[in-house]
């Protein structure tokens, strides 16, 4: 079904997510010229510069993962590292809505000096729980590989009972982990004990350390501070999947021999395939929001 001819997008940068989300938007229609991505097809333009990229389209869609705080565009393919500038953006009309997974503030500051639309799609609920699925199932792979017991039996801690805490803590029950959700919200801790997990306030964290054998993290701010740390066991593996730079203080981690990985952005790195197709089932529509074929 061709709803998306007419269109004509530039995607820059990404990985294999992108690649998945290219060929879906082709296969619907759109003209789509690409930038630092291995994937070819009908209706699908390789450009080798950025700026033969951008000419004449109607939307921008960039990584999920955005640019780093140097503006630089985050491409898994491409060696050179390319600088999103206002002088690059410069001949995309104001108003062109500029689609990516989560923007930092300074390509948020850039698109406002721009007049571009801004279009975070990472915080569309539809996505985030979407994506929560291939987040805990890589969080809890990721805990197999390093702890030296099983998951069924093991104490685990989940900080955080957003949407991906929700679905880490339900797969972590159903493996038969001894899980306890810590929150604040009061609402969120009814709803961990309704679903039939231990739940209890942060103010009750110091309780549960004792015998803990793996911490999961999702909360994007200073939560495991080195007085959390000088309370664990040595043997205590954290796995924080808070955006950069997370909710752990790692130097302290090392320094008390406690293993600390910090892991944002699971779905691109254990089901790539799986997180494209999320993102194929949603940016469509909102292309269609905010563009006209």
């Amino acid at each position: 079904m061709q709803y998306l001819a007419g269109l004509t997008l530039a995607v820059m940068g990404g990985d294999a997510r992108e690649v998945t989300l290219v060929e879906h938007l082709a296969g619907a229609g759109a003209i789509v010229q690409t930038f630092g991505l291995p994937v070819q097809g009908d209706n699908i333009i390789t450009c080798g510069e950025p700026d033969k990229c951008l000419a004449g389209v109607q939307a921008l869609i960039l990584p999920v993962p955005g640019v780093n705080e140097n503006m630089q565009l985050h491409s898994t393919y491409q060696e050179e590292k390319v600088t999103i500038t206002g002088e690059l953006l410069a001949p995309l009309p104001a108003g062109t809505p500029v689609l990516v997974g989560m923007a930092r503030k300074p390509l948020r500051e850039l698109l406002e000096q721009c007049g571009l639309e801004l279009v975070e799609v990472m915080k569309l609920d539809e996505v985030a729980i979407l994506n929560s699925i291939p987040s805990a199932e890589g969080a809890v792979q990721m805990a197999m590989e390093r702890l030296p017991i099983t998951i069924h039996g093991s104490r685990a801690v989940v900080l955080g009972f957003g949407r991906t805490g929700q679905t880490l803590a339900q797969l972590l029950a159903a493996m038969h982990a001894r899980t306890t959700v810590i929150a604040r919200n009061p609402a969120q801790l009814a709803r961990a004990s309704a679903m039939g997990l231990q739940a209890a306030h942060f103010q009750e964290l110091v309780d549960y350390l004792r015998d803990v054998d793996v911490i999961f993290n999702t909360i994007p701010a200073p939560v495991i501070t080195a007085n959390i740390l000088q309370k664990l066991p040595p043997a205590t593996l954290i796995i924080d999947l808070a955006s950069a730079p997370g909710g752990t203080d790692f130097a302290r981690a090392r320094e008390l021999g406690i293993q600390a990985v910090l892991a944002p952005g699971l779905p691109g790195k254990v089901a790539p395939k799986t997180a494209g197709t999320i993102l194929a089932r949603v940016v469509p529509r909102l292309l269609l929001q905010k563009v006209k074929p």
